[in-house]
Order: C-alpha cells, then sequence, then structure tokens
C-alpha cells in the first residue's frame, strides 16, 4: 500500500507537470510570451531570467551549442543545490531501511495474522495497534523513505526551461550537437532513459534480496516515465533530464559506497546499546486468534483477584 502511494504520488507530479508545461504552448499566438495569470508570473521570475542566462552562455561559449550548453549548467547548480537535501534524506531512507530489517519477523506476524481467514474487525485494531506500538518503541517514522520533495522543487525550474526556450526565437533555434532543442528528440530521450537505468541499477548495489524485489517495480517505473515524458517535450526539457540524472549517477555513487555503509555502521552500533524491542510474538499472535480461550488476560486477572481475596480472608480467620 506504501508503495502505491509513493508511485501514485509521483505520477501525479509527473502528470500536473505535463499539464502544466502543455499549458504554457496552449495560446492563440504560441510566440507571444504570457503577461498575466500564473503563466506570466512564472515567465517573469523563472522563464525570462532563465532565459538571459541561457542566451549569455550561448555567446560566451559561442557556436551553435551554448544554450545547450546554458541548459546543463543550470540543471548542474539545481541539482547541486538539491544534492545536500536528498542525501540528508537519502540517510533517513537507509536508516529506515535497516531498522525495518530487523523488525522484518514481527512485522511479518503481523502481516500473516492480517491474512487470516475469519479476522473480525476487533482483531484487526488490535494488530495494528501492535504494529504502531512496534514501531513507537522501536523509533521507526511510518512514512520514512525520499519522499516528492525534490521534484516538487525541481517542478518551477523544469516549467521555466520550458518557457525560456518557447518564447525565445533565439533559442528556439538553437542546437545542442545537431539536436534541436525546441522539437522532441528521441537521442536526447534515450540518453536520459539510459541515465536513469545505471542509476537505479546502482542503488540496488548491496541490497538485501528482499528489499531488491520492492525496489525493482521502481526500476522499472522510473525509466518508463523518463522515456515516455522526455519523448513528449522539448529537447531542451530532455536534455534537463538527461543532465540532471547524470548528476544523479554520481550522487547514487556517493549515497552506495559512501553514505549507506557508514550508515549501516551507525545503526549496528546504535542496537548493540538499544536492542530491538519485542512487541509481537508468536505466541501473542496465537493467543489472539484462539477463540477457546475467551479473553485469557482478563480470566487470569480475574483469577489473580479470586486468589487474593481467600488469602485475605483466611489472614481475618486466624487472627479470630
Amino acid at each position: 500500500m506504501k508503495k502505491i502511494k509513493k508511485y501514485t504520488g509521483v505520477l501525479a507530479l509527473l502528470v500536473v507537470t505535463a499539464l502544466v508545461l502543455s499549458a504554457c504552448g496552449a495560446t492563440n499566438n504560441p510566440n507571444v510570451a504570457p503577461h498575466s495569470g500564473i503563466y506570466g508570473w512564472v515567465y517573469q521570475w523563472l522563464g525570462r531570467p532563465l532565459q538571459n542566462i541561457m542566451i549569455h552562455t550561448a555567446h560566451m561559449v559561442g557556436g551553435d551549442n551554448g544554450a545547450g550548453w546554458g541548459i546543463v549548467i543550470i540543471t548542474v547548480v539545481v541539482r547541486l543545490i538539491l544534492m545536500p537535501l536528498m542525501l540528508v534524506q537519502q540517510n533517513k531512507s537507509v536508516r529506515q531501511q535497516e531498522k525495518m530489517a530487523r523488525l522484518q519477523p514481527q512485522m511479518k506476524l503481523i502481516q500473516t495474522a492480517m491474512k487470516h481467514k475469519g479476522i473480525t474487525p476487533q482483531q484487526q485494531m488490535t494488530l495494528s495497534g501492535w504494529q504502531r506500538e512496534l514501531y513507537s518503541k522501536n523509533e521507526m517514522s511510518l512514512t520514512g523513505g525520499i519522499g516528492c520533495l525534490p521534484l516538487i522543487i525541481q517542478l518551477p525550474i523544469m516549467w521555466g526551461i520550458y518557457q525560456a526556450v518557447f518564447y525565445s526565437p533565439q533559442l528556439a533555434h538553437s542546437t545542442f550537437f545537431g539536436i534541436s532543442l525546441s522539437q522532441k528528440s528521441v537521442v536526447l530521450a534515450i540518453v536520459a532513459t539510459i541515465f536513469t537505468v545505471i542509476q537505479g541499477y546502482i542503488s540496488l548495489i548491496g541490497i538485501p534480496e528482499e528489499q531488491k524485489k520492492t525496489m525493482q517495480s521502481m526500476m522499472i517505473f522510473n525509466p518508463i516515465m523518463t522515456l515516455f515524458f522526455s519523448l513528449s517535450f522539448s529537447g531542451a526539457l530532455a536534455l534537463y533530464w538527461a543532465a540532471g540524472n547524470l548528476v544523479m549517477i554520481i550522487q547514487q555513487i556517493i549515497v552506495t559506497f559512501i553514505l549507506t555503509p557508514s550508515v549501516k555502521k551507525h545503526v549496528a552500533d546504535e542496537l548493540k546499546d538499544k536492542p530491538v524491542e519485542i512487541v509481537v510474538t508468536k505466541e501473542k499472535v496465537a493467543d489472539l486468534f484462539d477463540t477457546n480461550s475467551g479473553n485469557s488476560t482478563t480470566s487470569q486477572a480475574k483469577k489473580e483477584l479470586h486468589q487474593d481475596l481467600r488469602n485475605r480472608n483466611k489472614g481475618k480467620q486466624k487472627r479470630k
């Protein structure tokens, strides 16, 4: 369920991106930049500044590839700004995965119990309560992961780059190594997709087999979405995604070979001082579904109360 929510969130953001960028060109005169509404605001504060940077870079670099290098430079700068945030979130994600691996035996008990034939709503509530208690006692987040924040931050930049190329006659006719930045580019789409596949492959290095199975669906999902959106818009955006994914490969190398081993060692040291709290056991699950025992806890409490009363009465009789 969490994976479905995560994929749905990412897909929703990408769809919003598609609708926003498509709407940019849906005007009576597509060559005239917008001056009012949200599109005019984005063009004024993002599109035009990025347009000036790209034109200035084109003049500095010279030749036909200047505008393309402008996009690459902008992309690298954006990714470098986002990298500390993404590394922090990756740190949290790795910690979550490591702790979840330690809780997996108890989680399997809860998951298996949830599939019990004839489970009642009360039993489901009890199991859910155990899961919350398991997470709470072991200081685990119910959300975790990277989330969609980096993509949300990039959305205005993508929008601005689209407008910068779309509303500039100079940039609209620019190319990058012979590839048009204003037309759809199969070559750049394929390059961006290949970089996505490489980054996904590196992310699986050193991951336990059980976690690999859950991540493989994202390995398929990401390249497909990258290819689809790179083919749906101009070469400028495809170049943005290609350059961004190249930086992501470098970031993933840092995460896989430097950050992850360090976090794993830190979590292992933490668990030595504070072992995993046991909340769910086979006995507790068996007792939950043992219909013959009734409320065993209540019955035991009643027996102890009656025994205590008997002992008190014996004491009174002896004093008499």
